[in-house]
């Protein structure tokens, strides 16, 4: 997640059981959890907590880490990114997690602050609903599945949206991981 835990305290994760660092970050992501199993209706099983992958760009390798990751039938249907603040601010880091978290594109990106959320399409970048209300329901993903294209991210827009992930994290981890 975006902001480190300046306590040093920890919580259990709702999904895997770990400890994990406290942060704001963090319990925006607990809620997002919660209502995915609870009010939306996705098992358990069916959500991935904290997707690594890896970027190379430049000849350096990098790690990347998309926070939740829906997947329905073995494909990954949509990703969540919980940070406090401005939704709008955390869309393009958002999006190409997205693009680049696996080897197609996850078709849809939710921003959210817990409070706000906006759906987006990862394909086109465009805000297709918002409200925590409009995140799909575990049996509207699956009747959308069969109309969503899972396809690979072209060289050149997977290197574009490398930089543009890249740029964020490193902001990220100046403003919230310095001792």
């Amino acid at each position: 997640m975006g902001n480190c835990s300046i306590s040093g305290e920890t919580i259990r994760d709702f999904l895997t059981g770990r400890s994990v660092p406290d942060s704001d970050d963090e319990q925006i992501r607990q809620g997002i959890e919660r209502l995915l199993v609870t009010n939306k209706g996705y098992l358990a099983e069916e959500i991935e907590v904290d997707r690594r992958f890896e970027l190379d760009l430049d000849g350096r390798k990098w790690d990347g880490v998309a926070g939740l990751v829906v997947r329905i039938r073995d494909h990954p249907f949509m990703h969540i990114s919980c940070h406090r603040g401005s939704i709008v601010t955390r869309e393009h880091e958002s999006l190409a997690a997205s693009r680049l978290a696996y080897d197609v594109v996850v078709p849809y990106t939710v921003v959210t602050n817990g409070q706000e959320a906006e759906l987006l399409d990862t394909h086109t970048g465009r805000v297709v609903a918002e409200g925590l209300e409009a995140l799909p329901t575990r049996d509207q993903a699956i009747e959308m599945l069969p109309n969503l294209a899972f396809e690979p991210l072209a060289a050149k827009k997977r290197e574009k949206n490398a930089r543009i992930y890249l740029a964020y994290e490193v902001f990220d981890c100046l403003n919230f991981c310095r001792p």
